[in-house]
């Protein structure tokens, strides 16, 4: 006769051990850098300046000469964005608090 009345599988305190690692890695995310947030809505504020381009011409002994050219255009320059604004609310959205300091455009 079995001492108890329920019988436990084998595999189940590996698996309430996974569970609890799961459970774990669905904590809090670390804050985020606040340089790091400044770089990169610096980026998204000068785009805003106006459209950005580059022009390429060389050559190489394989295929000989080359030329590109590129134009980018953001959605927040079409949009007639300040890029002050554009910079403040893209440090709002990612840390949730006001710019610690200007932008360097």
């Amino acid at each position: 006769m079995p001492s108890r009345l329920f019988p436990i599988p084998r595999a189940l305190p590996g698996v309430v051990l996974l569970l609890c690692g799961a459970l774990a890695a669905c904590g809090p995310l670390p804050p985020p850098d606040p340089e790091e947030v400044a770089q990169e809505c610096e980026a998204r504020a000068r785009a805003a300046t106006g459209p950005t381009g580059e022009v390429r011409m060389g050559a190489n002994s394989q295929s000989g000469p080359y030329t590109g050219i590129s134009i980018g255009i953001s959605g927040d320059f079409l949009a007639g964005r300040d890029p002050m604004e554009v910079y403040s609310s893209c440090v709002w959205q990612k840390t949730g608090a006001a710019p610690t300091r200007p932008p360097r455009l």
